[in-house]
């Protein structure tokens, strides 16, 4: 049809491909693998639009592909077989570890977003509440408000609480999905007063105030330890002009006295 063609090339015939692909994969993809790809994927906050059997496809073609290339350059170079086979496989092993190395190194930049921001979440989340608002219109005032990988999850809570999943659930799944241990402390303390009847007011205050103290202890340690991270340019690299324009002129009136005598 006119719709199926003004689609791109991509959704038309690349998406099925990889997908049926990605289906057949996971059929023989030991367990232990699926998960650790789903959960590194959650923790990164998806990897271009990719499923994890799509990204363990992409994975594969990378690997035949330095594979493939490191065989054709080595056999250029007229090395021999064995060379070129262990070549050859230690390209197919860096090309299954590079995905996997991009894909952690998202995680870590989204959890450091998301630890960045979450002190000013929860301020947000703690005035809307005291302003009367219920957690869930908190959640929604949040979204509207503020944007980042934090508030992309909470607005992901509040879409799961609204289709009926319990709330103890939802906020369960963000915790596993930022994996980060602020959250989680949160999220444990949310649920507690939730069971137990307590004011989500003083939870969130209490948070919001022990969030900005772990925020400012960190930039305390990293301003501690600038120091020591500055002496390797120091010694390497300012210290030698340093010695070489201090003692520089002394040297050379030495060397000249002692070639005239």
């Amino acid at each position: 049809t006119d719709e199926e063609l003004a689609k791109p090339f991509s959704q038309r015939v690349i998406a099925p491909v990889t997908g049926n692909l990605a289906g057949f994969l996971m059929r023989f993809t030991p367990q232990s693998t699926k998960k650790m790809t789903e959960e590194r994927m959650a923790a990164a906050g998806g990897f271009g639009g990719l499923s994890p059997g799509q990204f363990l496809v992409l994975t594969g073609f990378i690997a035949a592909s330095f594979a493939l290339i490191m065989a054709v350059f080595t056999d250029l170079a007229r090395l021999p077989g064995h060379k070129i086979i262990s070549y050859s496989i230690m390209a197919f092993t860096a090309g299954l570890i590079f995905p996997f190395f991009l894909l952690k190194r998202r995680a870590r930049a989204r959890q450091a977003s998301i630890q960045k921001d979450l002190p000013d979440v929860l301020d947000l989340l703690t005035v809307s509440v005291e302003a009367g608002l219920g957690f869930d219109g908190a959640l929604a005032k949040l979204a509207e408000k503020m944007k980042g990988a934090l508030v992309d999850e909470f607005t992901r809570v509040l879409q799961e609480i609204r289709v009926g999943v319990p709330r103890r659930d939802a906020l369960h799944a963000l915790a596993l999905r930022c994996d980060v241990p602020d959250v989680a402390l949160f999220v444990t303390s949310l649920i507690q007063a939730d069971q137990l009847g307590v004011s989500i007011a003083n939870v969130l205050r209490v948070q919001s105030g022990a969030a900005r103290e772990k925020r400012r202890q960190r930039a305390q340690e990293q301003a501690m330890k600038a120091p020591v991270k500055m002496l390797i340019p120091l010694v390497l690299f300012i210290f030698p002009a340093i010695f070489i324009v201090l003692l520089g002129p002394a040297l050379i009136q030495l060397f000249t006295q002692f070639v005239q005598r």
